[in-house]
């Protein structure tokens, strides 16, 4: 990589409310900041080593300051502010900028992999949202794209949610060898308040006001309201069991507290609102509980209808009858619509045209409205602070909440806009805080190998990219190159420390330590079978003490406040041995509780840091040993001092057993009478007779302990980081990539040499569903011996879209070609598992085979109407339309895959196929067309 330096100076003149950076031939000076407390705009500029800029600087200012002063390509009927008049002097430089304020990146990649001519017209592409490149799944198609464009394109990069753009930057630069400019502002031309809004209670308690600053005092009174509602209402938010999910429509307090705020907004005129909820259903039922509310004059009322009956008529007759969409026009001429991925396009389309045109005032909408579509509101109300991500409920990140809220506030026509934000339960101080004012994440990459990619790589006939290649200049391999230097100064300075440390009596001290450690192993090994819930759940009372250990991290004794089974994103959110179960722990924490990061994290105190009690989700798995001893806890942790008198007590009874707290023993105390246990114990109390009468357990030298102990972390710490260092990324892909070659050998894709076969030359073509599970049915005969209704059913199971929860009955001329299916993946996850890759077949089989719509897809195939197959599953209409047209996609990519390798018989198959889905309500157009 080439050198880097950096340059902070003044903005110039003409653009005196914003400041400038710029990175250019290793010099380094100071930062100088200009900053505006209404407007400020952040600008830097990574550039290589030795590049000179031949720019006429009277027209387009310099690297460090760009300012155009010649003729715009459009005009503005406005001033343009800071921020804009340099992303735009940074485009009419023709260098790359990442500007920060999908599937067609699959469609560049497979241009870019085929030498597209259409290219070679191509001078900008722009990446917007360019920080779904952290995407698991999709993430490395951007990747890719970036690391193939030719340098003569440039590239601009769009994101609201960035922490690291600069880092980002370096990588363009590194990797196109050209400048490319970060623009940043954190101006908003209309402010935002942030209210919180107690389920169940009432009025609006400001928490985050216009300047940005966090009232804590109207926080304390927020919170006493949860209490007051435990008093008066009994276990109802009893030791905050609520999941953090708004309660459904129905019931009183989720019902009655999303109509009382919509009501309190209309009031005060306050609309248009968009209120976001995390679940589809959740919008729909919270849409159709506005049922007494109306909004909309009659004139309105009018337009709206006027406007549907338009709308509706792109589809045919009997589709204009859908339940569906005969639901939504009562809603829409009140004023009210719903906004989410489930929806008939031709539905969302209108609730967009119709939001912008001021006829909706109240709109449902999950947080897919807030990418991609820019239609503000004066206000944004959450219905929850808690989302499921797919492996947990946690608590919405910032840079999620950035998004949704960035919604809120219509420039040049609110003065503020307005974020209100339904809270079901009490709220750690700094884990709001942190969601509202927090940075987003940074953009890491999600970098990895596909037999696509390696195998379009293999074919392409100029070698100008290969695997390697791509590995190596990926954004992944630059990341952990940048944190290298790092490290080596971090084990020199361990290092360093180690000599230092005193080494007498060392002999007897690793005897007594080896002794400590042996016993610490047992005990481990212990816990992990009395922690079963079965077991430990019967003990885990309010009061009682446990310790717990985080992987390297010992919190020592904190005391159980509640036990609950729910998902957490406390401490150990990997799924264990813990099954689900969460101890509300009080544990000794640091007081500066990680305030910038996305997600609150809490950890103890450094060594002679005063710190306090708090209230943490801690797994099961994570409790490493149960005291004998149990404590009373106030009813009422909040108060601070309420906190501190526990960890006093905790402190006092560390003090009186100096030895360690009594132990809860498994056998004697718990009942165990698990033969293993009994051994285990049996050796623990053996290990500790020996320890006892070790001659240093009673003349412990403090400092020569110490010294030792710290000797050994030392010297631990130092081993893992060269570890670290040895174990080198690009190596790592490079056995990948071996292996995963062997694959392609095994399964005939290629041959011992590495050419590309015909078997491979089809894989090349497919990038929507798994390459090699497909290819695999067009050579076993598979798809030969069906006809293309089956073949379209057969093929949806490769489209990645929702999961039925129904139980899936097909008929036989569905399962029985599903049952091939199953067999191949299987076959091909074991291959890819005797191919030294970290395969599990079952979850293979699973993920890859997704059966959910092969029976709609069948029917639909065969001519049935959209009201018939919609009664076939519960999968959501519009769900069931994008997984159609995507599965056409795939249709002509396999096609074109049968007629790379001469197969006209399957070529005509799946044309066949794709022909009998495109009609109807499937494939009608899209209102903005």
């Amino acid at each position: 990589m080439e050198a880097l330096g950096k340059r902070k100076e003044p903005a110039s003149s003409e653009i005196a409310d914003c400041y400038t950076g710029s990175s250019d031939q290793g010099n380094d000076e100071s930062a100088s900041k200009r900053h505006n407390s209404s407007r400020t705009c952040v600008h830097e500029v990574a550039v290589p080593t030795g590049y000179n800029s031949n720019k006429d600087e009277s027209v387009f200012g310099t690297l460090s300051n760009p300012v155009y002063s010649g003729e715009m390509a459009k005009g503005y009927p406005f001033k343009l502010d800071p921020f804009q008049q340099i992303s735009i002097a940074c485009l009419e430089r023709k260098e790359s900028v990442l500007v920060s304020a999908h599937t067609s990146a699959e469609i560049l990649r497979g241009m870019l992999y085929r030498g597209s001519e259409v290219l070679k017209e191509v001078a900008w592409v722009i990446f917007d949202e360019i920080h779904y490149m952290r995407d698991r799944e999709r993430g490395v198609v951007w990747e890719e794209s970036i690391i193939f464009l030719p340098p003569a394109i440039k590239m601009v990069f769009l994101s609201a949610t960035m922490s690291n753009a600069t880092e980002f930057a370096e990588w363009i630069c590194n990797l196109h060898k050209q400048p490319c400019h970060v623009v940043y502002t954190d101006f908003r031309p209309t402010p935002l308040q942030h209210y919180v809004f107690p389920m169940g209670g009432s009025g609006l308690y400001l928490v985050v006001d216009e300047h940005e600053e966090f009232r804590e005092d109207n926080f304390l009174k927020l919170q006493d309201t949860f209490t007051k509602q435990k008093v008066g209402e009994g276990s109802k938010f009893t030791n905050g069991k609520a999941s953090g999910r708004i309660a459904k429509s129905g019931n009183a307090s989720g019902g009655s507290s999303i109509n009382k705020i919509v009501k309190m907004i209309m009031e005060r005129k306050f609309q248009p609102v968009i209120v976001f909820s995390f679940s589809r259903r959740e919008c729909e039922q919270h849409a159709m509980s506005m049922s007494k509310l109306d909004f909309n004059t009659q004139e309105e009322k009018d337009v709206v209808e006027q406007v549907f009956h338009n709308a509706v008529l792109c589809l045919n007759e009997e589709d204009r009858n859908l339940p569906a969409i005969e639901l939504m026009l009562p809603l829409l001429q009140r004023g009210i619509a719903v906004h989410h991925s489930g929806l008939l396009p031709v539905l969302k389309e209108l609730v967009e045209l119709l939001f912008q045109e001021g006829l909706v005032k109240a709109l449902f909408a999950t947080e897919t409205f807030a990418m991609g579509l820019n239609m503000p509101a004066k206000t944004v109300v959450f219905t929850a602070v808690k989302k499921w991500d797919g492996d947990s409920h946690r608590y919405i990140g910032s840079g999620e909440y950035i998004q949704m809220s960035g919604r809120a506030g219509r420039r040049g026509k609110d003065e503020r806009g307005i974020c209100i934000i339904m809270v079901d339960e009490q709220m750690e101080m700094n884990t709001l805080k942190d969601m509202v004012l927090g940075k987003p994440a940074p953009l890491v990459s999600t970098f990895r190998l596909s037999y696509y990619s390696i195998l379009n790589l293999m074919s392409r006939a100029e070698g100008q990219f290969t695997a390697e290649h791509v590995i190596k200049n990926s954004f992944h391999q630059f990341q952990y190159e940048k944190a290298l230097p790092n490290i080596g100064r971090k084990v020199q300075e361990l290092e360093e420390e180690a000599a230092s440390l005193d080494a007498s009596g060392e002999v007897e001290v690793a005897e007594y330590h080896k002794l400590k450690l042996e016993i610490a192993q047992l005990e481990k090994k212990m816990m992990a079978e009395i922690t079963r819930p079965e077991r430990a759940l019967f003990f885990l009372l309010p009061g009682r003490l446990v310790r717990i250990r985080e992987g390297g991290t010992d919190w020592g004794w904190g005391v159980v406040v509640n036990v609950m089974k729910k998902p957490s994103t406390g401490l150990g959110t990997v799924p264990s041995r813990g099954g689900g179960y969460i101890v509300d722990t009080l544990l000794h924490c640091s007081p500066g509780l990680s305030e910038n990061s996305s997600r609150p994290k809490p950890c103890p105190p450094c060594p002679g840091e005063k710190g306090e009690m708090h209230v943490v989700p801690v797994q099961l798995s994570l409790v490493s040993a149960l005291s004998k001893l149990r404590i009373s806890i106030p009813a009422d942790l909040r108060p601070l001092e309420a906190r501190q008198s526990i960890l006093l007590a905790v402190q006092e009874l560390g003090s009186r057993f100096p030895q360690g707290l009594p132990k809860l023993n498994p056998v004697k105390d718990m009942g165990i009478e698990d033969p293993e246990i009994v051994e285990l114990v049996n050796q623990i109390e053996e290990l500790e007779r020996k320890l006892l009468s070790h001659p240093l357990h009673k003349s412990q030298d403090a400092h020569q302990m110490r010294s030792f102990q710290r000797k050994a972390e030392v010297n631990h710490e130092i081993q893992e980081l060269k570890s670290k260092m040895r174990e080198s990324q690009l190596q790592k892909f490079r056995d990948e990539l071996k292996n995963r070659s062997r694959v392609l050998k095994k399964l005939g894709h290629i041959d011992a040499d590495g050419v590309v076969q015909l078997k491979g030359r089809a894989a090349c073509l497919i990038d929507t569903g798994d390459e090699l599970l497909v290819t695999e049915l067009m050579f076993n005969g598979t798809f030969n011996d069906l006809d293309h209704h089956q073949i379209a059913a057969l093929a949806s199971c490769f489209i990645p879209g929702d999961k039925s929860n129904e139980q899936i009955h097909l008929r036989t001329e569905l399962a029985r070609p599903l049952q091939q299916l199953q067999d191949s993946a299987r076959r091909i996850a074991e291959v890819q598992r005797e191919c030294k890759l970290d395969v599990n077949v079952d979850e293979y089989v699973e993920s890859t085979v997704r059966p959910y719509l092969m029976d709609v897809i069948y029917c639909w195939s065969k001519g049935a109407s959209f009201a018939e197959v919609i009664q076939m599953t519960d999968i959501f209409e519009g769900s069931i339309i994008r997984s159609a047209r995507r599965l056409d996609e795939f249709l002509n990519q396999l096609r074109a895959a049968a007629n790379a390798v001469g197969d006209t018989n399957l070529e005509n198959k799946f044309a066949a196929a794709s022909e009998s889905l495109r009609r109807g309500i499937m494939f009608a157009n899209s209102l903005y067309l």
